[in-house]
């Protein structure tokens, strides 16, 4: 259990800080202000600051997030009117720092109660000083000044000028889309590290290795040596279509088109059905025959060829979640992903990195789609911001994102508990 605990740890977290380095990154270079860099949710563990930027280490190893000034979900604490803060005024006279958490105290602070402030365009705030309401004082504040939340973390203060929308359209669109790529990237680095462990790389092919004991296949008279070249008449390219088509048949009559010694032949079977997390499939009882190749340029381009058979799976079950109807066993969340990383871990390193590299590109694809608060959804206003030649009202970018954000949380819970009725009852 321990062994399987910090092996889920060290894949999210990978996962987690590749995307969010994405963001960050292009971020940067478009003069975007990254406040918050979080690896982990809730409860802050550690932090520190550097370059702008504070970094911070959260108790739950659910996820992350890259905090850029502006966007609709930089949760940036409102000082309202009332609120006790203190101030640290630099040698030029102006404000650079507000401290307003209980958890930290400021050296020589002034004590303010806020009545009004502009750290966006003016930059100022002003309030009561030490409790004296006969008089109102306004404070100058830095460009750079910093502001500690609540919750004890410090970050940065954002003018307009350093916020998200400042930034050119282009330039916002590759931001949003960098946290996908740097997925895609890692899943081609890391299939292509899988080759090299592995001597080479093996391939499945259509060639029929064996067929099991009492199956389907074998009664059907399919033997060792037969090329399964189509399936209902449509023409097969790799063991995994043959696969899919015949898990998506339990009890189907299915045809297939057999080659053998330069013959051809057509057999019908009707694949069994068998319960898999909750789902029938089919299965005919067939073993694939596989072939290696241990060339340098094979182990290399594994990279792609591995990331692309996996995009390939993943898109057919995307569309057969459409053409077959929604169901919560397609999906998997935390719980299933923890399940499954300890089969690899007892599995070994190879099995390991091979997750690493699948649960790589199903973050890419998944941040993709366009629903908002996910990449894609964001991607899809900047492509309506460049239609429309403005960007949306703030406000209006609010509330889809927070509705967006509401239907992932309920999703994630029926999952969460279908995973748990899976994996446990």
């Amino acid at each position: 259990m321990i062994v399987t605990i910090i092996t889920f740890i060290i894949v999210f977290g990978i996962l987690v800080i590749v995307h969010e380095f994405g963001h960050f990154y292009f971020a940067k270079r478009a003069g975007i202000l990254v406040r918050e860099f979080s690896v982990g949710m809730g409860p802050k563990a550690v932090a520190f600051r550097r370059n702008a930027t504070t970094y911070t280490l959260r108790f739950l190893p659910i996820g992350g997030y890259v905090r850029m000034a502006g966007v609709a979900d930089d949760e940036d604490e409102e000082l309202k009117p009332g609120t006790p803060v203190s101030l640290q005024i630099g040698e030029d006279g102006l404000v650079h720092s507000i401290n307003a958490s209980k958890k930290t105290t400021l050296f020589n602070g002034i004590p303010l109660s806020v009545t009004a402030t502009d750290l966006e365009k003016e930059l100022w705030i002003e309030g009561y000083e030490n409790g004296d309401e006969s008089e109102v004082k306004r404070y100058a504040v830095h460009h750079d000044a910093t502001i500690v939340e609540s919750d004890g973390t410090e970050v940065q203060i954002a003018p307009l000028d350093t916020q998200f929308q400042s930034a050119k359209l282009w330039q916002r669109m590759l931001t949003n889309f960098a946290g996908p790529m740097n997925n895609f990237i890692l899943a081609i680095i890391t299939f292509a590290i899988l080759a090299f462990m592995q001597g080479g790389v093996t391939t499945t092919t259509t060639n029929v290795a064996s067929t099991t004991a009492n199956s389907v296949a074998r009664s059907a008279g399919i033997q060792k040596g037969d090329q399964i070249v189509a399936v209902n008449g449509k023409k097969m390219t790799s063991a995994q279509s043959i696969s899919i088509l015949i898990q998506d048949s339990p009890n189907q009559k299915v045809k297939l088109t057999l080659k053998h010694a330069g013959q051809t032949k057509t057999v019908t079977v009707k694949p069994a059905a068998k319960t898999v997390s909750g789902n029938k499939i089919g299965q005919i009882g067939v073993v694939w025959a596989t072939k290696t190749d241990t060339s340098l340029g094979a182990k290399l381009a594994y990279g792609f060829t591995g990331s692309w058979s996996i995009t390939k799976q993943i898109f057919q079950v995307l569309g057969r979640m459409v053409t077959h109807g929604f169901s919560l066993n397609d999906l998997g969340g935390p719980v299933a992903i923890f399940a499954t990383t300890s089969q690899a871990a007892k599995s070994g390193l190879r099995q390991v990195i091979y997750l690493l590299a699948v649960l790589s590109i199903n973050l890419g694809i998944v941040n993709l789609l366009p629903i908002p608060a996910l990449d894609g959804g964001k991607i899809l206003l900047n492509i309506v911001e460049g239609i429309r030649g403005k960007p949306l009202r703030m406000e209006t970018e609010s509330i889809i994102t927070l509705i967006g954000f509401g239907l992932l949380m309920l999703l994630m819970i029926l999952v969460t508990w279908n995973d748990i009725q899976r994996y446990f009852f």
